[in-house]
């Protein structure tokens, strides 16, 4: 390989590199527009669904998940930690989330 294609290369992959950034650029001049509200009403009904009767049903699967696998004589303790873990990240995850979310927009 010669040093004249290899320029060749680095230009075409600079090149590449920063019309994606310009994509990019222009992409999140959009993406930052706070008074988009067309997702919202999906959002809610998501955030309800977790934490309310979803969050809980989850929480039960996931339990019971850990249960039967102390029942089948493989104990561990990640099968009463995920559970716990799914418990908590589902009745404070969602909220931290959603705050977190409305913060940036």
């Amino acid at each position: 390989m010669n040093l004249n294609s290899f320029n060749l290369r680095a230009r075409g992959r600079l090149a590449d590199l920063a019309l994606g950034i310009g994509i990019c650029g222009l992409a999140a001049a959009a993406a930052h527009a706070g008074a988009d509200t067309t997702f919202a009403p999906a959002l809610t009904k998501f955030t309800d669904f977790l934490e309310g009767s979803g969050g809980k049903i989850i929480t039960v699967m996931s339990l019971a998940g850990g249960v039967i696998g102390m029942a089948s004589g493989r104990f561990s303790l990640g099968q009463i930690a995920v559970p716990v873990g799914v418990g908590v990240g589902v009745g404070t995850g969602v909220p931290i989330v959603t705050a977190a979310v409305t913060a940036l927009i």
